[in-house]
């Protein structure tokens, strides 16, 4: 078996003198999908920021077998990790192609003279964006916002994608087709830490998952495991997936 792209070790983290993370371990491995779900408040926005390099945190970070904790946010990009935050920090008054290219930023510091053609995978796995090109982001719906904001991610061809809470706000039309997205770059062999809230969308999208509950991994297996698991239903997925469960034969 091939290393890990990431591996966690007791990971710590807050803001000031308040800690939200006590002591967080998780491991990706190539092409997965793994999911990390839990209340609001829990530390799952918090954690994606340490492993980005937006927070300082104590503990352990490897990517691909390389300790990262004293690299900066713009390091961590360039060794390719990308993340997709919650609010999607598109450049409003920039067209979409145009924030594309700024994606783009890493493949033009590798000197890739090849890199626009990184924007035709990002027009086949989204052709509204295509259709799009010429048009202000600040002009775009929520969901073709979210797709902008993770074609502008993959510009970058990383490693690991991380997403910040993608299907939020989302009709469930849109947030079907961005876990679709994420099922496809899946056999691309890119590597997918997905935060969400949807706890039933991101289980049925990746192999593995993590419950964090007040800073700590209170539950963690196979994500269809976890589907089916008592209390993740109990507090997740609500009483009509405890009733799917049970008329199973």
């Amino acid at each position: 078996m091939k290393p890990p792209v990431l591996t966690v070790k007791g990971l710590r983290a807050g803001y000031g003198r308040a800690e939200v993370l006590h002591g967080i371990d998780l491991q990706a491995f190539q092409g997965s999908v793994i999911t990390v779900i839990g209340p609001n408040g829990a530390g799952k926005s918090t954690f994606l920021n340490a492993l980005m390099g937006v927070l300082p945190a104590q503990g352990q970070i490897e990517f691909e077998g390389q300790p990262i904790n004293t690299l900066s946010l713009e390091e961590r990009v360039m060794l390719g990790i990308a993340l997709v935050p919650e609010k999607r920090e598109l450049f409003g008054s920039m067209s979409v192609e145009d924030n594309l290219v700024l994606g783009a930023f890493r493949q033009v510091r590798l000197r890739n003279p090849k890199w626009r053609e990184q924007m035709d995978v990002v027009f086949d796995l989204f052709p509204r964006l295509k259709e799009r090109r010429t048009q202000a982001a600040g002009t775009l719906s929520g969901g073709e916002r979210q797709m902008l904001a993770v074609g502008r991610a993959m510009m970058s061809r990383p490693t690991l994608l991380m997403l910040d809470e993608p299907s939020l706000g989302l009709a469930p039309l849109v947030v079907k087709e961005i876990f679709r997205t994420i099922d496809t770059l899946r056999k691309t062999g890119v590597t997918t830490l997905l935060v969400e809230q949807n706890a039933r969308a991101a289980l049925e999208a990746a192999d593995d998952g993590y419950v964090l509950e007040m800073g700590e991994i209170a539950l963690h297996g196979p994500a269809q495991d976890l589907a089916t698991d008592p209390r993740v239903i109990d507090t997740y997925l609500g009483a009509a997936r405890k009733k799917d469960t049970a008329t199973r034969p």
